[in-house]
C-alpha cells in the first residue's frame, strides 16, 4: 500500500479517504485489504472492508463494494461492479461491463463473459460458463439441484 492518500466526496457530502494501491494505483478504502501482487487499476475503487487476494488483475473503472471478497488469481475486466458482501472464488474470470449482485457467491474457476449480470444472494457453481451478455439468475446454495448420482442414491 502506498502512502498516497486521496479524499473523495460522496453524493451525501461525506468525505471518504482512500490509499493508492502500490501496484496500479487503485483506490483502497479504510479497512480494505489488497495483496501487493495484485494489479488494481488507478480508476478502480476497493471499498471499506473488502478483500482482494494475490495475483488478481482488476481493470479500469471497476468497483469492489464493501465487504466483498475476491479470491486469488482472479481476472476482473473494466467497468465491473462487485456488490456488497459478494464472494468471488479463486481463478475466476469476470468479463468487462459485468455486474455481480450484493451477497452473490461465485465458486472457484467460473468464467463469466463481458456484459454479464449475476443476481444478488445467489450462487454460480463451479464449471458454469454462461454466454456473453447473459443475465444469470443464481439460485441460493440450498436450492441448487443435486447431481444425478446423488439423486439415484437417495432413491
Amino acid at each position: 500500500m502506498s502512502n498516497t492518500i486521496e479524499s473523495v466526496e460522496d453524493d451525501a457530502g461525506n468525505v471518504i479517504t482512500y490509499h493508492r494501491h502500490a501496484n496500479g494505483g487503485g483506490l483502497i478504502g479504510r479497512g480494505a485489504k489488497a495483496d501487493d501482487t495484485s494489479f488494481i487499476s488507478s480508476t478502480t475503487y476497493v471499498e471499506a472492508g473488502a478483500w482482494v487476494g494475490s495475483g488478481c488483475r482488476i481493470g479500469a473503472g471497476s468497483w469492489i463494494d464493501r465487504r466483498a471478497r475476491i479470491g486469488n488469481d482472479v481476472f476482473i475486466g473494466d467497468a465491473v461492479y462487485v456488490g456488497q458482501g459478494a464472494t468471488v472464488g479463486n481463478s475466476v474470470h469476470i468479463g468487462s461491463h459485468s455486474r455481480i449482485g450484493a451477497g452473490a457467491q461465485i465458486d472457484d474457476g467460473v468464467h463469466l463473459h463481458g456484459d454479464s449480470t449475476v443476481t444478488a444472494h445467489g450462487v454460480i457453481a463451479a464449471g458454469t460458463r454462461p454466454t456473453a451478455g447473459s443475465s444469470v439468475t443464481a439460485l441460493p446454495r440450498h436450492k441448487l439441484p443435486r447431481h444425478k448420482e446423488q439423486k439415484r442414491r437417495a432413491a
